[in-house]
């Protein structure tokens, strides 16, 4: 029996497969492989996770950015408002001024009238006593003619004031 070289061929593979089987090669490929999948399973959780609270973080910063929007709001609303009031009071206080500058001038405007009748009327009693001075020297002299005068002229004088 002559042995060829297929069958020392198919010797060695068998001796090979044994030897392989011996040392646990199997064995330790499925244990490499499972070592793989767990940390290729781990690595997709941990994205999961991440994934998770990125999605939690933008929720929370949408929200912020919504409640900083009308937070704005409120306080552009808030300052119109007020600049509303502001120009009404403007308005208001403007109006007050033009109505007391109207009333200061129409007082004025009285007093002068009243300080030119005043006038008016001292200049017709002074041109009234002359008028009468000078008729009454005409028509009267000597002692009565002046105590005449005199006592008409303070009447006069107390009657006018």
């Amino acid at each position: 029996m002559e042995l060829d070289a297929s069958f020392w061929a198919t010797v060695a593979l068998v001796l090979f497969f044994a030897l392989i089987a011996y040392m646990k090669v199997p064995g330790m490929i499925t244990k490499g492989l499972d070592d793989r999948s767990d940390k290729i399973r781990n690595d997709l959780e941990e994205a999961r996770r991440l994934r998770e609270e990125a999605q939690q973080l933008l929720a929370e910063y949408q929200r912020k950015r919504k409640e900083a929007e009308q937070e704005a709001e409120s306080i552009v609303s808030a300052a119109k408002h007020e600049a509303e009031a502001m120009a009404k009071e403007a308005e208001q206080k403007t109006e007050e001024y033009i109505a007391r500058r109207t009333a200061l001038a129409e007082q004025k405007i009285a007093q002068a009238e009243g300080q030119a009748m005043a006038e008016v009327r001292t200049a017709a009693v002074d041109l009234a006593v002359e008028a009468a001075e000078a008729v009454i020297t005409k028509k009267m002299t000597g002692a009565a003619s002046t105590s005449i005068f005199k006592s008409s002229l303070a009447e006069l004088k107390e009657r006018m004031n």
